[in-house]
């Protein structure tokens, strides 16, 4: 999320054509293959602006541990004066490491906060490389725990992999975490503020994209099919498929925001954070849930 999202939040809390032009207007705002999977809406809770607007995660471990939720106000005082002042959307590898995505307003590092399933909190910061941004929207654990993948604000055609911190052995909160390797998207995805694995090679991943060009609609949840599950030595590819507008309801109007999003591989549940425009981001915004079709 950039710092002009951030600030509103913080501001409300403190006839038919020719086949070949048929075919480039296709190619430009391609409909989404809905038919390919469908997510039908379950239910929904009412997301707390101030704990639950930004991600949240399922946690296996240790059993029946409850979901996870960031916000503002779960920000720890000592990262928030230390200029870590937004918190992105988290996972939870399989064996209970829970990571969160931190960034600040400048300086050319971001970092995830790892805790293990003992209850022990460590720090992993990653120097940027060539070209990436600043941003640190989210991140997603592989279903073998060993990587993560993040990604950037923006209109963007690469998603990046570092080795899981806590997790992979390479690892430590005493050196920089590398990134090591990247997952090359065959089509642009637009701001991008969570994904999560659905499976070794799937990701379910919830867009903001206020434009709507791009898949022929506004704020998508996405899925992209890698071509080979990550394993950090080599790049892989990811097809990208849009699979519905996600719900866009409240009492109102203006310019929702799309947030983080969560799969829980045991109950097959798909929950995706939608903040609501204006003072309604206090009444009516919304965790939303669905169930595969």
């Amino acid at each position: 999320m950039p710092a002009s999202a951030r600030q509103r939040c913080h501001a409300v809390l403190s006839g038919l054509v020719t086949l070949a032009t048929a075919a480039v207007v296709s190619f430009a705002a391609p409909a989404p293959a809905s038919a390919a999977e469908i997510w039908n809406e379950t239910g929904s809770d009412r997301a707390d602006p101030l704990t639950e607007s930004q991600g949240l995660a399922s946690v296996e471990v240790p059993a029946n541990s409850p979901n996870r939720y960031t916000g503002i106000g779960t920000i720890p005082i000592g990262l928030s004066v230390r200029g870590w002042n937004h918190v992105g959307d988290p996972d939870a590898s399989y064996d209970g490491h829970y990571i969160e995505p931190y960034q600040r307003d400048s300086g050319n590092t971001k970092m995830y906060r790892v805790q293990a399933p003992g209850g022990g909190w460590s720090e992993y910061v990653h120097t940027l490389s060539p070209g990436e941004a600043l941003n640190n929207s989210w991140d997603a654990i592989s279903p073998d725990g060993q990587w993560m993948l993040s990604g950037e604000w923006g209109t963007m055609d690469r998603l990046l992999v570092f080795p899981t911190p806590g997790v992979n052995p390479a690892t430590s909160p005493s050196v920089n975490l590398p990134q090591a390797s990247t997952v090359h998207l065959d089509h642009p995805v637009r701001d991008v503020q969570g994904c999560d694995f659905a499976g070794p090679t799937t990701l379910l991943c919830s867009s903001d994209d206020p434009d709507g060009s791009l898949f022929g609609m506004t704020k998508p949840l996405l899925r992209v099919d890698l071509s080979a599950a990550p394993n950090g030595t080599a790049d892989v590819t990811g097809h990208v498929t849009a699979l519905r507008q996600l719900p866009l309801r409240s009492s109102c109007s203006g310019s929702f925001e799309v947030e983080g999003i969560d799969y829980d591989r045991r109950t097959g549940v798909l929950r995706v954070i939608v903040v609501s425009p204006g003072f309604c981001v206090l009444t009516d915004s919304k965790t939303y849930k669905f169930s595969r079709g």
